[in-house]
């Protein structure tokens, strides 16, 4: 009998793929026209930072970290955080996000922003960012714009245009 408990495991290039293909499901082709995905494009997540979560052998949730530059300082993107509607709603988005944080918490990184719902993201430290903050290269719904300091007083540092860090 296989084993179906489930595994928490750090993403390789190797599972890109199988990550664009959950993406694909859960947002469709619109989530090619959202600002973040534009920062993305061309831009390797950092592979250290991201999470797949696993039953048995089949992806059911990944989480990726993105390096990026807010007026020059480094931070990282969150995103997208990504599970199969069967598995919503059970906590796991939420341990591939804290498991994420903690990695980058550890490298030494001070500052992750994402573009999401404030309800969700608010229990895992994330709070509004201050309007006209940051500066997005495409529109952006100010009021979903959240950040998340890993360091006391990171946000002070960073402010401006939000770009890939390539």
């Amino acid at each position: 009998m296989p084993d179906l408990s489930l595994n928490y495991s750090n993403a390789t290039p190797a599972d890109r793929p199988a990550i664009l293909k959950l993406e694909e499901r859960a947002f469709g082709p619109g989530r090619f026209a959202k600002t973040a995905y534009r920062l993305r494009e061309g831009v390797e997540p950092d592979w250290s930072l991201s999470f797949l979560a696993r039953i048995g052998g089949m992806l059911v949730g990944a989480n990726t970290m993105t390096r990026i530059l807010i007026g020059g300082a480094p931070a990282l993107l969150l995103g997208p955080l990504t599970v199969e509607e069967p598995f919503r709603a059970k906590g796991l988005g939420e341990a591939l996000a804290q498991k994420s944080l903690s990695a980058a918490r550890d490298a030494g990184h001070s500052l992750v922003i994402l573009v999401g719902d404030p309800p969700l993201y608010e229990r895992l430290g994330f709070v509004r960012a201050p309007f006209g903050h940051f500066a997005f290269p495409g529109p952006v719904d100010p009021g979903r714009i959240l950040f998340c300091e890993l360091q006391p007083g990171a946000l002070q540092s960073h402010k401006g245009a939000v770009r890939p860090a390539v």
